[in-house]
């Protein structure tokens, strides 16, 4: 096996970053962090609790009440989230970099998450300039217009899968709608969230307006999610986690948007291009280690082109490169951690009585340490087996047949996720029906994971609630206010006034 990569200057303990300073937690509590192709731990960091978030809060809701960000108009924003953008693109290889050590991704593929991290905030740097408000007119009675104001203090809990990426998902319109913020990032992946906060402070931020606290879910997160002046919490994350959120949250009624979990169909019809749909099938459950909510974990497939497709897909499956994250040629790295690991693991045994393993099935060979998994296909994989219902989030991909399109349907709806679907036809009506009728809260026709940033990102049934993305992010961090002013003589109904002389 190669030796191990490891990154220039690699931090050996990660603070919290609160009211513009590199902190440790109040009680001095810390946790280790692994990196996932030597499971050794390269450095611990800040384990943030009760205390910690009520002065992450505290800084946030003072920068909030007394100071200029909320009330900069939005081209000064702007132009703060421009040079964000600036600074995130000018560090994209230390931040592919640190991004691959900590998570696993192969390198090729952390080199884009950057990229688009930038790209979030320059979408609504623009977005905010451009945005404008609603005003309805009564003529000679009445104008009515919408006073849009920033909500507050933002809590954002960020995942482990693209960790930087999906912080800027959060940060990006969370700030350009002028709230203050307090991440919590994933206890497996610190790293990267810890560069945000020279990255702001460099763009001109104001102190206070971004407070960053690692730690456990159920220490940090949980704390956070309580807390009386954040009165608003967006999560990506795990299905069970975002319950326990919805449960904690309901006692403030906490606005709250979560994307969460998925199971996602890839619906290859016969008249599909067979090439064309295998390519992606493979890329939408093998990219990103098989780690990302929207994969096409269940391939359905119809009758006629079914063993075709199989041993087509499976011989490409056995095919792709597993090895070092940072090496240029790995396909699917390491998973995150151990746990996880674990977790993927044990499905991959479950998959071997509940389906045809044709490719993979355990670990890689000449990987012997490490999170490697080799890219696993089952096939003939019943719809009430465990591995086409439930989210394993590793590189294992289940497929099934089915005769005619309402089976498609069936199959594709049948189980309690609905984040994404895919579906493979040349039949336009087929297409528009199926794509209009399939439980998913975004679909891709002939087409993997490629998002427009205007679109509405989120998911149906178990998998989200709420909606992200474009106009919809703004309106989930700000009120819109209804104003309503009078022009006319107004006509009120005198009560009491006959019993007045």
């Amino acid at each position: 096996m190669a030796e191990h990569y490891l990154p220039e200057n690699l931090p050996t303990h990660i603070q919290h970053y609160i009211d513009g300073k590199f902190v440790d937690s109040v009680g001095g509590e810390t946790f280790d962090v692994l990196d996932p192709v030597s499971n050794g731990n390269y450095a611990t960091a800040a384990a943030g609790q009760k205390a910690d978030i009520d002065l992450a809060v505290a800084a946030a809701t003072k920068a909030f009440t007394d100071g200029p960000w909320p009330r900069m108009k939005p081209r000064e924003r702007a132009r703060v989230l421009n040079r964000i953008a600036d600074a995130v693109e000018a560090q994209e290889g230390r931040l592919a970099e640190l991004e691959t050590f900590d998570s696993g991704l192969p390198i090729t593929q952390a080199r884009g998450q950057a990229l688009r991290a930038a790209e979030n905030f320059r979408f609504f740097a623009d977005l905010i300039v451009a945005q404008f408000d609603d005003a309805m007119k009564v003529p000679g009675a009445q104008i009515n217009y919408v006073n849009r104001k920033p909500i507050g203090v933002a809590g954002l809990i960020t995942p482990w899968n693209t960790p930087f990426m999906l912080e800027s998902w959060k940060l990006a319109p969370a700030l350009a709608s002028g709230c203050t913020v307090v991440l919590k990032p994933a206890e497996f992946t610190p790293l990267s969230a810890s560069l945000w906060a020279t990255i702001f402070e460099d763009a001109g931020l104001p102190h206070g307006v971004f407070n960053l606290v690692n730690g456990l879910g159920e220490a940090a997160g949980d704390a956070l999610v309580k807390h009386p002046d954040v009165p608003l919490i967006s999560f990506t994350g795990e299905t069970t986690t975002g319950q326990t959120i919805f449960r904690n949250a309901a006692t403030s009624l906490k606005g709250l948007s979560m994307e969460l979990g998925g199971k996602s169909p890839c619906v290859v019809f016969a008249d599909a291009d067979l090439d064309a749909a295998i390519d992606s099938a493979l890329f939408g459950v093998f990219s990103l280690n098989g780690e990302r909510c929207t994969a096409g974990s269940r391939i359905l497939v119809e009758r006629s082109v079914y063993d075709e497709f199989c041993e087509k897909y499976a011989a490409r499956a056995r095919n792709i490169v597993v090895g070092d994250p940072h090496d240029p040629k790995t396909e699917v790295g390491a998973l995150v951690h151990p746990e996880h690991y674990n977790k993927v693991m044990s499905y991959v045994e479950i998959g071997k009585s509940e389906g045809r393993l044709l490719a993979g099935g355990g670990r890689p060979e000449g990987l012997d340490t490490g999170n490697y998994v080799a890219p696993t296909v089952f096939a003939d994989v019943k719809p009430d087996a465990r591995i086409f219902q439930e989210e394993i989030f590793g590189p294992v991909v289940a497929i099934t047949p089915f005769e005619n399109d309402d089976e498609a349907l069936a199959l594709a709806n049948g189980v309690k996720y609905g984040l994404a679907a895919y579906i493979w036809t040349q039949n336009l009506t087929r297409a528009h029906n199926f794509a209009q009728n399939v439980e998913a809260g975004m679909v891709w026709l002939n087409s993997h994971n490629v998002r427009d940033l205007r679109t509405p990102f989120g998911g149906v049934k178990a998998s989200g609630l709420g909606h992200e993305g474009g106009f919809r992010s703004i309106d989930f961090y700000t009120d819109q206010q209804a104003v309503h002013i009078t022009l006319g003589t107004v006509h009120t109904p005198k009560f009491g006034a006959s019993a007045v002389n």
